[in-house]
Formats: structure tokens, sequence, C-alpha cells
């Protein structure tokens, strides 16, 4: 078990948390950190913390929480996501291609990962909007036009179809 704060000197907690499980360490994470923001939260289960917990904490909810982690125990490895010859590692939030490494934005890897994780179903721009952004977002909905533009561009101009009238759709080619 690893207790970890965000707001470390030096190297901040999102960084070792990445790089624990960069170098395939899948001990559970449990982070304890005064940043309550809901992006934060998220930003430390992408990079795969297992639990978060911010201050001032109940210690008598911190000891249930690492007893249940404990439960739980670590998973030897995440599940790859595959497609093809592109692979996305969730914990590691890596993407290859044909073996080699494929470099993308925060926002690029949650359309692609959205996408691969729903391979072979139209979805939606609303669906893309509600899952990767947020339910609430009210920006221009063309803004997943422009990111499937960029992720098409870097992996295959092919691979993301358009599905007039209905939406987008990962092929397995």
């Amino acid at each position: 078990m690893i207790v970890l704060d965000i707001m470390l000197p030096g190297m901040n907690g999102y960084r070792v948390c990445q790089q624990l499980r960069a170098a395939d360490v899948w001990t559970p994470v449990l982070m304890l950190t005064a940043k309550d923001g809901e992006y934060d939260q998220a930003d430390a289960f992408d990079l795969g913390a297992d639990d978060y917990l911010t201050k001032p904490f109940s210690f008598v909810v911190l000891t249930a929480r690492l007893r249940a982690l404990v439960r739980r125990g670590g998973p030897v490895r995440p599940v790859l996501l595959t497609v093809g010859d592109l692979v996305l590692d969730p914990a590691r939030r890596r993407v290859e291609r044909a073996g080699a490494e494929v470099q993308l934005t925060a926002r690029e890897f949650s359309v692609l990962e959205f996408l691969m994780r729903n391979r072979g179903d139209v979805v939606t721009k609303s669906e893309i909007l509600e899952k990767v952004w947020d339910a609430n977002f009210d920006g221009d909905p063309n803004i997943v036009e422009v990111y499937i533009g960029y992720l098409r561009r870097k992996l295959d101009q092919t691979r993301i179809e358009t599905i007039r009238g209905a939406g987008y759709r990962l092929a397995d080619a």
C-alpha cells in the first residue's frame, strides 16, 4: 500500500504515481491530499491512483479505505485496449501503433480511449462530449471534430470512420 500526497517537494504526487505505473509497480495507491477539485481527482485516477481522500480526513475513514484497498490487492497488469495494430495502456497513459509510441495530449488520449472502449459501435458527438469532456460542457460541440482530426493525423486517416448523421466508429483495420 502506498499513501501519496500530491503536493510533494520536488516531484509532485501525480508524477510519482505515473512513474510507479510506468515501472510496472501495481501496488495500490491512495492519494491523500488537500487538493479537493474534481479535476485533481480525475487526474489522479487517470494517472493510476486507486483511491483518493482529501484533507482534513477522518482517521476511521482512512483506515477503512486502506483495508478495502488491501482486500482488493494490486492487479498484476492493467488491461490493454487493442484494436488492430493500435495498443492503448490506460494505466501507463501510453499508445503504440505498430510497435511505435504515439504522442497524444491528455484530451486526445481520452477521446481515443473512449473510442477504443466502444470499438465497432457508432458513438455520437454528444456521447463523446459527455464522457470525455463533461456532461455540463457548454462549449462548441464541434470541438469533437477537431480532436477526431488530430487523432486521424496522428494515427491513420481511415481508422476513425465518420458515420454521416450518426457519429464516429473506430475500425479494426
